[in-house]
């Protein structure tokens, strides 16, 4: 990502079976924290986790504060011992202990924040810790429950109550997703703050064109879809619209991402699902700009998002972008995007034939969801975040 040198500072948290800590390492870790004269300490649980959806997000916003930090304002980011994070673009903490993953971020983590504010970007953060401030991006385990596992939603439900209890302040991404958590959580309108999110980090990423040779493409002659096979993501009914479209030879319809069998069933293959699809698969950064760059059109009928950064990526890549009209994409989208209705695979199909046939409707969305994604800025976003840190506090 960014080729930065790495700035750490390591301390070790002991603790015993059980999630009882001794006071005298409680009181040394909170001493210790406070000695690095920082206004805020950051979760940095998702260093461990592969950087995907709201791990991605966390990342971006650590790295744009550390271009905000200033003597009176700093901040660490707080990681497990063994997190890796060896080229970090902001300060990294190490905190060791015999926890791991969730329990390292419920038992061990508050004791490491000790006094100081604790920022938590991925959804969940330690329960018990009242000086919190946590971002939560939506509340599809509520809306759309069937998409997750029974344990998945259980825990979920279970950190988001506990959290509306004790955590300071909500931060979320989308007038869309602040209306849905103040509707399930019962919290008041002055306990959450919006704050979107930025778009720019494609700047420092070199397109990789031999994507478009490796899957056997045309530059300018294929459609597009992004994101994971959930259902919610709606490609099942992509794929529908596809069989009904009669695309030229040359033409073909790229899927970025891992097939799902509950979806699409057991016997869909490359040949049975449709003959112009072309399964990519996992895509680096690199190769899925590319993609972006070199597409006739982005397709992302979403039927759920908390905000939706593939239809803003696509954009900034002056890529044209059909999207549904759920949740928080016309929020996210404005303008700048071909809406589609998501339950419609007759639509679906017709705005993707309008894409493919109209040269003037696609340089027309071209320019202006660049114009619109060119607002999404990571510094603004971290400004913004920061003036919502120091309110709550």
């Amino acid at each position: 990502m960014i080729d930065t040198p790495h700035q750490s500072d390591s301390a070790t948290l002991s603790a015993v079976p059980g999630s009882v800590l001794s006071e005298r390492v409680e009181t040394d870790i909170a001493n210790d924290v406070d000695a690095l004269d920082v206004d805020f300490v950051i979760n940095g649980k998702f260093m461990s986790q592969r950087m995907t959806g709201v791990q991605r997000c966390a990342y971006e916003f650590a790295s744009a504060l550390q271009g905000l930090e200033t003597n009176r304002r700093r901040f660490s980011v707080i990681v497990q011992a063994d997190a890796g994070s060896t080229a970090a673009p902001f300060k990294t903490r190490s905190v060791s202990s015999w926890f791991k993953g969730p329990l390292w971020e419920q038992l061990a983590l508050p004791f490491a924040a000790g006094r100081r504010v604790l920022v938590s970007l991925c959804n969940v953060g330690p329960v018990i810790k009242r000086r919190h401030i946590v971002m939560i991006y939506d509340m599809a385990v509520y809306d759309v429950p069937a998409g997750y596992s029974r344990k998945f939603r259980w825990w979920y439900r279970f950190v988001f109550f506990s959290l509306k209890l004790n955590a300071r302040h909500i931060v979320t991404v989308s007038e869309f997703s602040k209306s849905r958590i103040r509707a399930v959580l019962s919290v008041p309108d002055s306990k959450v703050s919006v704050v979107k999110l930025g778009v720019d980090h494609l700047d420092r990423i070199e397109s990789d064109t031999g994507v478009i040779s490796r899957l056997n493409l045309k530059k300018g002659r294929y459609g597009l879809a992004v994101g994971s096979l959930a259902g919610g993501k709606n490609h099942a009914r992509v794929l529908a619209a596809i069989e009904q479209l009669e695309l030229p030879d040359d033409f073909r319809f790229v899927v970025a991402g891992g097939k799902n069998v509950r979806i699409f069933g057991g016997d869909t293959s490359e040949k049975d699902a449709a003959k112009k699809v072309v399964w990519a698969g996992y895509v680096e950064d690199s190769e899925l700009k590319a993609l972006y760059e070199n597409a006739t059109f982005f397709v992302f009928p979403s039927l759920y998002e908390g905000f939706g950064l593939p239809p803003l990526e696509a954009m900034y890549c002056s890529c044209p972008v059909i999207v549904s009209r759920e949740a928080s994409l016309p929020e996210v989208c404005g303008d700048a995007a071909l809406y589609c209705d998501a339950y419609s695979v007759e639509d679906i199909a017709e705005k993707m034939t309008m894409m493919i046939n109209d040269d003037a409707l696609r340089e027309r969305y071209r320019a202006r969801g660049y114009r619109h994604a060119s607002q999404y800025r990571w510094s603004m976003s971290a400004s913004r975040l920061l003036d919502t840190i120091g309110r709550a506090r």
